[in-house]
């Protein structure tokens, strides 16, 4: 691990400090984890700190200038397209992230998390999490329908795309 991903890590850690997923766990360990996805997709260090970056500026109060500040302008234009903003449209949403790799592949590996991490979440959650999935996300990672599939299975519905 480079010193730069060091201080990123810190940074992001400090951040969601006393935020917990779902499960309870803190915060930390799904960016964490999306980074480790992509570091075995063999993404570079840009990837690495997107992925521990991606939540901050919808979740914290961390400023566009600090992330900058550690990882540079893009990762910065890749977190921007990664976050949603109030009213955002879902379709121009995924639009942007399709435009830049860093944020797409961030995106892939962020959702293929997610759903594997989906099964401590209620049943209707899991539900609309399926759906957004199915119609939004799909071509984002090859690891998500199979991801998709198994959290369908955990709630007793098949695996139907549409």
């Amino acid at each position: 691990m480079s010193e730069k991903y060091a201080a990123a890590y810190e940074f992001a850690a400090k951040k969601h400090e006393g935020q917990l997923r779902r499960g309870g766990e803190p915060y930390i360990t799904h960016p964490a984890a999306v980074a480790e996805i992509l570091r075995e997709q063999g993404m570079d260090e840009e990837y690495l700190i997107t992925a521990l970056f991606h939540d901050l500026l919808e979740d914290t109060d961390a400023t566009e200038q600090e992330i900058e500040a550690f990882g540079g302008e893009r990762v910065l234009r890749a977190v921007k397209l990664l976050t949603k903003r109030e009213g955002y449209v879902m379709s121009e949403y995924i639009s942007g992230i399709k435009s830049d790799p860093i944020a797409y592949a961030v995106k892939g590996a962020d959702r293929l998390h997610n759903l594997r991490s989906a099964f401590v979440a209620d049943i209707d959650f899991r539900r609309k999490y399926i759906k957004e999935s199915i119609e939004w996300y799909l071509d984002f990672s090859p690891e998500i329908p199979e991801a998709v599939k198994a959290l369908c299975e955990s709630i007793g519905e098949p695996f139907d795309v549409k």
